[in-house]
């Protein structure tokens, strides 16, 4: 489920969240905006997927190989190969920003053969309660040039769209963990109990 949650609580917790950690300063040429997930998961198990720096592929869609130079440190650069079918094939990204504590990403394309330019995101995990179980709530905001040719409408959309594949995805490979987590649980405690 994504985009702004039906009650006043959770959007206030949502927009909190968006201007604590969200606020991108644009210039006249760029858009920016921020989108908000919620996963039925734990947020130490999203937080193991999102942290990868080296690993986007584990949750992304378009990613089809990733590779680091040394290890994953601030500053460190990946090279990214993008599925075909897109109007990409590489990107060049750079971890900006990688905080353990409080469960924030921030990376910069830095090259790469799209439109993207000057494009820099943020991604924060918030842990929520969500159906009485541990969840997690997601925002990731971006800023990023307008491209010759397009309307920032247009821009917002095709980036916005790259999003909401990717947390639909981290969605997927969370609840399915989570899941397989939750089962094996109950397996192991029904093996004791006939022992």
């Amino acid at each position: 489920m994504f985009g702004m949650m039906n009650g006043g609580a959770n959007r206030a917790m949502e927009s909190e969240f968006v201007f604590r950690h969200h606020r991108h300063e644009t210039r006249e040429n760029q858009c920016s905006s921020a989108i908000v997930g919620h996963i039925k998961a734990p947020i130490n198990l999203v937080w193991s997927l999102v942290r990868r720096f080296d690993q986007p592929q584990r949750y992304k869609p378009f990613v089809s190989r990733c590779v680091v130079q040394g290890g994953v440190n601030i500053g460190s650069v990946r090279e990214v190969n993008v599925k075909s079918g897109l109007p990409a094939t590489t990107s060049t990204e750079r971890l900006e920003l990688l905080n353990e504590e409080e469960h924030i990403l921030g990376i910069r394309i830095v090259g790469g053969d799209h439109r993207l330019r000057n494009y820099s995101s943020i991604l924060t995990l918030h842990p929520e309660t969500i159906d009485g179980r541990p969840g997690t709530m997601v925002v990731e905001s971006y800023v990023v040039d307008v491209p010759d040719g397009n309307t920032k409408d247009d821009t917002i959309f095709f980036v916005e769209t790259m999003i909401r594949c990717n947390l639909k995805s981290l969605t997927e490979v969370s609840e399915r963990l989570t899941l397989q987590d939750r089962t094996t649980h109950i397996r192991l405690r029904d093996a004791r109990a006939t022992v």
